[in-house]
Protein backbone atom coordinates (compact mmCIF):
# COMPACT_ATOMS: atom_id res chain seq x y z
CA UNK A 1 0.00 0.00 0.00
CA UNK A 2 2.35 2.32 -0.90
CA UNK A 3 0.53 4.79 -2.69
CA UNK A 4 -3.26 5.94 -0.88
CA UNK A 5 -5.77 2.73 -1.76
CA UNK A 6 -9.43 1.77 -1.41
CA UNK A 7 -9.28 -1.12 2.29
CA UNK A 8 -11.87 -2.53 3.87
CA UNK A 9 -11.75 -3.14 7.17
CA UNK A 10 -14.10 -5.85 8.69
CA UNK A 11 -15.11 -5.73 12.59
CA UNK A 12 -13.94 -2.02 12.59
CA UNK A 13 -15.73 -1.40 16.05
CA UNK A 14 -13.15 -3.97 17.92
CA UNK A 15 -10.07 -3.82 19.61
CA UNK A 16 -8.23 -4.17 16.84
CA UNK A 17 -10.12 -3.42 14.02
CA UNK A 18 -10.97 0.36 15.60
CA UNK A 19 -7.12 1.03 15.52
CA UNK A 20 -6.49 -0.34 12.53
CA UNK A 21 -8.96 2.00 10.90
CA UNK A 22 -6.96 5.17 12.80
CA UNK A 23 -3.63 4.08 11.33
CA UNK A 24 -4.91 3.55 7.64
CA UNK A 25 -6.39 7.12 7.96
CA UNK A 26 -3.13 8.33 9.00
CA UNK A 27 -1.18 6.69 5.80
CA UNK A 28 -3.80 8.21 3.86
CA UNK A 29 -6.02 5.62 2.61
CA UNK A 30 -9.66 5.77 1.79
CA UNK A 31 -10.96 3.19 4.17
CA UNK A 32 -14.48 1.67 4.16
CA UNK A 33 -15.22 0.00 7.45
CA UNK A 34 -17.91 -2.66 8.35
CA UNK A 35 -19.71 -3.18 11.52
CA UNK A 36 -22.82 -5.24 12.19
CA UNK A 37 -25.19 -3.22 12.24
CA UNK A 38 -24.24 0.67 11.47
CA UNK A 39 -27.09 2.78 12.89
CA UNK A 40 -25.98 1.16 16.31
CA UNK A 41 -24.55 3.87 17.65
CA UNK A 42 -23.09 1.24 20.47
CA UNK A 43 -21.10 0.03 17.17
CA UNK A 44 -20.00 2.50 15.51
CA UNK A 45 -19.77 5.59 18.24
CA UNK A 46 -16.31 5.66 18.56
CA UNK A 47 -15.29 5.29 15.31
CA UNK A 48 -14.54 8.47 13.23
CA UNK A 49 -17.32 8.30 11.25
CA UNK A 50 -16.77 11.73 9.40
CA UNK A 51 -13.31 10.05 7.67
CA UNK A 52 -14.48 6.62 6.79
CA UNK A 53 -17.29 4.86 5.02
CA UNK A 54 -18.86 2.77 7.22
CA UNK A 55 -21.16 -0.28 6.27
CA UNK A 56 -23.29 -3.10 7.87
CA UNK A 57 -21.82 -6.55 7.42
CA UNK A 58 -22.83 -9.74 8.93
CA UNK A 59 -19.89 -11.44 8.12
CA UNK A 60 -21.77 -15.28 7.01
CA UNK A 61 -23.53 -12.99 4.24
CA UNK A 62 -21.87 -13.73 1.03
CA UNK A 63 -23.42 -11.22 -1.09
CA UNK A 64 -23.69 -8.60 1.54
CA UNK A 65 -19.37 -8.91 1.67
CA UNK A 66 -19.25 -8.91 -1.83
CA UNK A 67 -21.40 -5.59 -2.18
CA UNK A 68 -18.75 -4.43 0.49
CA UNK A 69 -15.47 -5.89 -1.16
CA UNK A 70 -16.88 -4.14 -4.61
CA UNK A 71 -14.11 -1.45 -5.90
CA UNK A 72 -11.62 -2.83 -3.04
CA UNK A 73 -7.81 -3.07 -3.33
CA UNK A 74 -7.02 -4.38 0.11
CA UNK A 75 -9.34 -6.23 2.36
CA UNK A 76 -8.22 -6.74 5.85
CA UNK A 77 -11.06 -9.17 7.52
CA UNK A 78 -10.58 -8.74 11.32
CA UNK A 79 -14.21 -9.68 12.36
CA UNK A 80 -14.24 -12.69 14.32
CA UNK A 81 -15.76 -13.79 18.12
CA UNK A 82 -13.45 -14.01 20.66
CA UNK A 83 -14.28 -16.09 23.94
CA UNK A 84 -12.48 -18.31 26.28
CA UNK A 85 -15.91 -18.74 28.39
CA UNK A 86 -19.08 -19.74 26.63
CA UNK A 87 -22.20 -20.30 28.60
CA UNK A 88 -23.76 -22.61 27.01
CA UNK A 89 -23.96 -24.28 23.21
CA UNK A 90 -25.47 -21.70 21.30
CA UNK A 91 -22.76 -19.24 22.22
CA UNK A 92 -20.01 -22.29 20.89
CA UNK A 93 -21.78 -22.52 17.65
CA UNK A 94 -22.03 -19.22 16.77
CA UNK A 95 -18.58 -18.13 17.25
CA UNK A 96 -17.28 -21.41 14.86
CA UNK A 97 -20.02 -20.43 12.79
CA UNK A 98 -19.03 -16.42 12.52
CA UNK A 99 -15.18 -17.83 12.28
CA UNK A 100 -15.43 -20.20 9.77
CA UNK A 101 -17.88 -18.81 7.37
CA UNK A 102 -16.55 -15.55 7.92
CA UNK A 103 -13.44 -16.39 6.62
CA UNK A 104 -15.21 -18.35 4.05
CA UNK A 105 -17.42 -15.25 3.08
CA UNK A 106 -14.32 -13.21 2.69
CA UNK A 107 -12.58 -15.08 0.63
CA UNK A 108 -15.14 -15.62 -1.76
CA UNK A 109 -16.12 -12.17 -1.81
CA UNK A 110 -12.39 -10.76 -2.61
CA UNK A 111 -12.24 -13.76 -5.43
CA UNK A 112 -15.65 -12.21 -7.31
CA UNK A 113 -14.63 -8.39 -6.80
CA UNK A 114 -11.12 -8.48 -7.84
CA UNK A 115 -9.28 -7.50 -4.33
CA UNK A 116 -6.12 -7.49 -4.80
CA UNK A 117 -4.78 -8.50 -1.61
CA UNK A 118 -6.34 -10.11 1.55
CA UNK A 119 -4.68 -9.82 4.87
CA UNK A 120 -6.70 -12.41 7.33
CA UNK A 121 -6.60 -11.63 11.15
CA UNK A 122 -5.97 -15.06 12.76
CA UNK A 123 -4.81 -15.97 15.77
CA UNK A 124 -1.27 -16.94 17.97
CA UNK A 125 -3.74 -20.04 19.17
CA UNK A 126 -3.67 -21.56 15.52
CA UNK A 127 -0.11 -22.33 16.28
CA UNK A 128 -0.13 -25.78 19.31
CA UNK A 129 0.99 -25.31 22.44
CA UNK A 130 3.98 -27.80 23.42
CA UNK A 131 4.22 -29.95 27.26
CA UNK A 132 6.09 -27.54 29.48
CA UNK A 133 9.83 -27.62 28.38
CA UNK A 134 9.17 -28.64 24.62
CA UNK A 135 10.24 -27.35 21.35
CA UNK A 136 9.86 -24.29 19.83
CA UNK A 137 7.02 -24.02 17.67
CA UNK A 138 6.50 -22.17 14.41
CA UNK A 139 4.12 -20.62 11.72
CA UNK A 140 4.63 -24.38 10.03
CA UNK A 141 2.68 -25.88 12.82
CA UNK A 142 -0.54 -26.00 13.22
CA UNK A 143 -2.93 -27.30 16.22
CA UNK A 144 -4.72 -30.49 16.62
CA UNK A 145 -5.83 -30.11 20.38
CA UNK A 146 -9.53 -28.70 19.35
CA UNK A 147 -10.75 -28.96 22.98
CA UNK A 148 -11.25 -24.77 23.35
CA UNK A 149 -14.12 -24.05 21.08
CA UNK A 150 -12.15 -21.27 20.59
CA UNK A 151 -9.16 -22.59 19.34
CA UNK A 152 -10.97 -24.82 17.04
CA UNK A 153 -13.05 -21.30 15.56
CA UNK A 154 -9.70 -19.51 14.70
CA UNK A 155 -7.81 -22.68 13.49
CA UNK A 156 -10.65 -23.68 11.06
CA UNK A 157 -11.15 -20.98 9.52
CA UNK A 158 -7.65 -19.75 8.65
CA UNK A 159 -7.41 -23.42 6.99
CA UNK A 160 -10.28 -22.75 5.25
CA UNK A 161 -9.18 -19.10 3.88
CA UNK A 162 -5.79 -20.91 2.77
CA UNK A 163 -7.84 -23.63 0.64
CA UNK A 164 -10.02 -21.07 -0.83
CA UNK A 165 -7.29 -18.55 -1.65
CA UNK A 166 -5.20 -21.59 -3.39
CA UNK A 167 -8.46 -22.71 -5.22
CA UNK A 168 -9.00 -19.19 -6.50
CA UNK A 169 -5.35 -17.65 -7.38
CA UNK A 170 -5.65 -14.78 -4.18
CA UNK A 171 -3.04 -13.00 -2.72
CA UNK A 172 -3.84 -14.19 0.82
CA UNK A 173 -1.10 -13.23 3.82
CA UNK A 174 -2.48 -14.19 7.50
CA UNK A 175 -1.34 -12.24 10.88
CA UNK A 176 -1.38 -14.03 13.72
CA UNK A 177 -1.18 -11.99 17.32
CA UNK A 178 -0.86 -12.90 20.34
CA UNK A 179 -3.58 -12.09 23.32
CA UNK A 180 -3.75 -8.12 22.16
CA UNK A 181 -3.24 -5.72 25.19
CA UNK A 182 -2.88 -1.33 24.62
CA UNK A 183 -5.31 1.24 24.43
CA UNK A 184 -8.00 1.96 21.94
CA UNK A 185 -10.86 -0.51 22.97
CA UNK A 186 -14.31 0.58 24.15
CA UNK A 187 -15.01 -3.26 25.56
CA UNK A 188 -13.16 -5.70 27.05
CA UNK A 189 -11.75 -8.77 25.37
CA UNK A 190 -11.21 -12.05 26.78
CA UNK A 191 -7.38 -10.94 26.29
CA UNK A 192 -7.81 -7.55 28.71
CA UNK A 193 -10.32 -9.35 30.89
CA UNK A 194 -7.44 -10.84 32.36
CA UNK A 195 -5.73 -7.84 33.02
CA UNK A 196 -8.97 -6.52 34.59
CA UNK A 197 -9.00 -9.86 36.78
CA UNK A 198 -5.77 -9.06 38.26
CA UNK A 199 -6.17 -5.55 38.96
CA UNK A 200 -9.46 -6.57 41.08
CA UNK A 201 -7.53 -9.10 42.63
CA UNK A 202 -7.82 -12.65 41.07
CA UNK A 203 -4.35 -13.63 41.64
CA UNK A 204 -4.14 -12.40 45.40
CA UNK A 205 -3.34 -15.89 46.53
CA UNK A 206 -1.68 -17.27 43.33
CA UNK A 207 -1.21 -17.32 39.94
CA UNK A 208 -1.74 -20.54 37.75
CA UNK A 209 1.41 -22.19 36.14
CA UNK A 210 0.85 -20.58 32.41
CA UNK A 211 2.47 -18.49 30.60
CA UNK A 212 0.63 -15.04 28.44
CA UNK A 213 1.18 -14.64 24.33
CA UNK A 214 0.80 -10.77 25.14
CA UNK A 215 1.54 -8.47 22.62
CA UNK A 216 0.86 -4.41 22.27
CA UNK A 217 -2.34 -3.14 19.79
CA UNK A 218 0.20 -0.91 18.26
CA UNK A 219 2.51 -3.61 17.87
CA UNK A 220 -0.55 -5.97 15.60
CA UNK A 221 -1.66 -2.68 14.19
CA UNK A 222 1.76 -2.64 12.34
CA UNK A 223 2.20 -6.01 11.69
CA UNK A 224 -1.03 -5.86 9.49
CA UNK A 225 0.23 -2.56 7.67
CA UNK A 226 3.58 -4.58 6.83
CA UNK A 227 1.52 -8.07 5.83
CA UNK A 228 -0.49 -5.54 2.81
CA UNK A 229 2.71 -3.48 2.09
CA UNK A 230 4.53 -6.69 1.59
CA UNK A 231 5.16 -9.12 -1.12
CA UNK A 232 5.29 -11.21 2.04
CA UNK A 233 2.55 -14.72 1.59
CA UNK A 234 2.27 -16.93 3.67
CA UNK A 235 1.55 -16.59 8.12
CA UNK A 236 3.42 -14.64 10.39
CA UNK A 237 3.20 -14.63 14.01
CA UNK A 238 3.17 -11.39 15.88
CA UNK A 239 3.70 -11.84 19.51
CA UNK A 240 6.06 -10.04 22.09
CA UNK A 241 10.19 -11.03 22.17
CA UNK A 242 9.41 -12.71 25.11
CA UNK A 243 6.23 -14.67 26.33
CA UNK A 244 5.63 -13.39 30.02
CA UNK A 245 4.34 -15.55 32.64
CA UNK A 246 1.08 -15.17 34.07
CA UNK A 247 2.84 -14.53 37.91
CA UNK A 248 4.86 -12.23 35.70
CA UNK A 249 2.00 -10.22 34.36
CA UNK A 250 0.60 -10.09 38.20
CA UNK A 251 4.37 -9.15 39.61
CA UNK A 252 4.62 -6.37 36.93
CA UNK A 253 1.33 -4.74 37.28
CA UNK A 254 2.33 -4.49 40.80
CA UNK A 255 5.32 -2.71 40.10
CA UNK A 256 3.17 -0.33 37.75
CA UNK A 257 0.11 0.44 40.65
CA UNK A 258 0.97 -0.71 44.07
CA UNK A 259 -2.64 -1.09 44.57
CA UNK A 260 -2.93 -4.12 42.51
CA UNK A 261 -2.34 -7.30 44.35
CA UNK A 262 0.87 -8.98 43.54
CA UNK A 263 0.66 -12.62 42.74
CA UNK A 264 3.07 -14.23 45.74
CA UNK A 265 3.40 -17.56 44.05
CA UNK A 266 2.72 -20.06 41.24
CA UNK A 267 0.45 -22.69 42.10
CA UNK A 268 0.84 -26.19 41.51
CA UNK A 269 0.76 -27.34 37.89
CA UNK A 270 -2.25 -29.71 38.96
CA UNK A 271 -3.96 -27.12 40.43
CA UNK A 272 -4.29 -25.67 37.29
CA UNK A 273 -7.17 -27.99 36.57
CA UNK A 274 -9.18 -25.95 39.18
CA UNK A 275 -9.49 -22.39 37.22
CA UNK A 276 -12.97 -22.75 36.29
CA UNK A 277 -13.81 -23.31 40.06
CA UNK A 278 -11.86 -20.13 40.71
CA UNK A 279 -12.65 -18.33 37.86
CA UNK A 280 -16.49 -18.65 39.14
CA UNK A 281 -15.73 -17.71 43.02
CA UNK A 282 -13.77 -14.50 41.33
CA UNK A 283 -16.42 -14.02 39.44
CA UNK A 284 -18.81 -14.21 42.23
CA UNK A 285 -17.39 -12.49 45.11
CA UNK A 286 -14.90 -10.00 43.02
CA UNK A 287 -16.90 -9.26 40.38
CA UNK A 288 -14.08 -10.09 37.98
CA UNK A 289 -15.25 -10.95 34.39
CA UNK A 290 -15.19 -14.66 33.52
CA UNK A 291 -12.00 -15.69 31.68
CA UNK A 292 -11.35 -19.38 31.85
CA UNK A 293 -14.04 -22.24 30.86
CA UNK A 294 -13.19 -25.86 31.60
CA UNK A 295 -12.73 -26.38 27.74
CA UNK A 296 -10.33 -23.57 27.78
CA UNK A 297 -8.17 -25.33 30.92
CA UNK A 298 -8.37 -28.30 29.32
CA UNK A 299 -6.54 -26.80 26.06
CA UNK A 300 -3.87 -25.38 28.60
CA UNK A 301 -3.21 -27.56 31.14
CA UNK A 302 0.21 -28.36 31.46
CA UNK A 303 1.48 -27.10 28.19
CA UNK A 304 2.63 -23.30 27.13
CA UNK A 305 3.51 -20.74 24.39
CA UNK A 306 6.80 -21.21 22.91
CA UNK A 307 6.66 -19.48 19.34
CA UNK A 308 8.45 -16.83 18.26
CA UNK A 309 8.28 -13.69 15.75
CA UNK A 310 11.23 -14.59 13.79
CA UNK A 311 9.91 -14.99 10.70
CA UNK A 312 7.80 -11.52 10.90
CA UNK A 313 10.98 -9.88 11.87
CA UNK A 314 13.10 -11.21 8.70
CA UNK A 315 10.16 -11.49 6.25
CA UNK A 316 8.41 -7.85 6.93
CA UNK A 317 10.56 -6.33 9.24
CA UNK A 318 8.57 -5.93 12.09
CA UNK A 319 9.79 -5.52 15.38
CA UNK A 320 8.02 -5.18 19.00
CA UNK A 321 8.18 -1.55 19.89
CA UNK A 322 5.92 -1.25 22.93
CA UNK A 323 7.27 -2.98 26.47
CA UNK A 324 5.32 -5.28 28.12
CA UNK A 325 5.43 -2.20 31.15
CA UNK A 326 3.96 -0.12 28.85
CA UNK A 327 1.14 -1.99 27.33
CA UNK A 328 -0.03 -3.45 30.28
CA UNK A 329 -0.25 0.61 31.82
CA UNK A 330 -1.80 1.90 29.16
CA UNK A 331 -4.81 -1.42 29.43
CA UNK A 332 -4.90 -0.55 33.16
CA UNK A 333 -5.74 2.88 32.14
CA UNK A 334 -8.11 2.07 29.66
CA UNK A 335 -9.41 -0.36 32.15
CA UNK A 336 -10.14 1.96 34.73
CA UNK A 337 -11.42 4.62 32.24
CA UNK A 338 -13.83 2.54 30.99
CA UNK A 339 -14.99 1.38 34.76
CA UNK A 340 -15.39 5.24 35.57
CA UNK A 341 -17.38 6.11 32.56
CA UNK A 342 -19.77 2.62 33.63
CA UNK A 343 -20.37 3.85 37.62
CA UNK A 344 -21.33 7.67 36.33
CA UNK A 345 -24.99 6.74 35.02
CA UNK A 346 -25.46 4.87 38.47
CA UNK A 347 -24.40 8.21 40.23
CA UNK A 348 -26.03 10.76 38.25
CA UNK A 349 -29.39 8.54 38.90
CA UNK A 350 -28.67 8.45 42.43
CA UNK A 351 -28.30 12.28 42.68
CA UNK A 352 -31.93 12.64 40.85
CA UNK A 353 -33.25 10.57 43.30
Amino acid sequence: MENSKTVLVTGANGHLGNNLVRALLERGHRVRASVRDRSDSRKSGHLPTADIELVSLDVRDGKQFEAAAAGIDTLFHVAATYKNYTANAAEVEDMVRDSIEGARSAMLAAARAGVRRVVLTSSAVTVPMVETGGRATTEEDWRTDFSSPYHRAKTLAEQEAWKLAKEHGLDLVTVLPGAILGPGFVRGTPSTDVVESIMLGAYRMGAPDANFPAVDIRDVVSGHLLAAESGATGRFLIVNDVLPSLFELARVMHSIDPSVPAAPRIFPAFATGMGPLLDWLNHKTLGTPRTAGPEFIAAIKGKAWTMSNARAKRELGWRQQFPLEQSLADTMATIRGLRSAAKAPQARALEVS
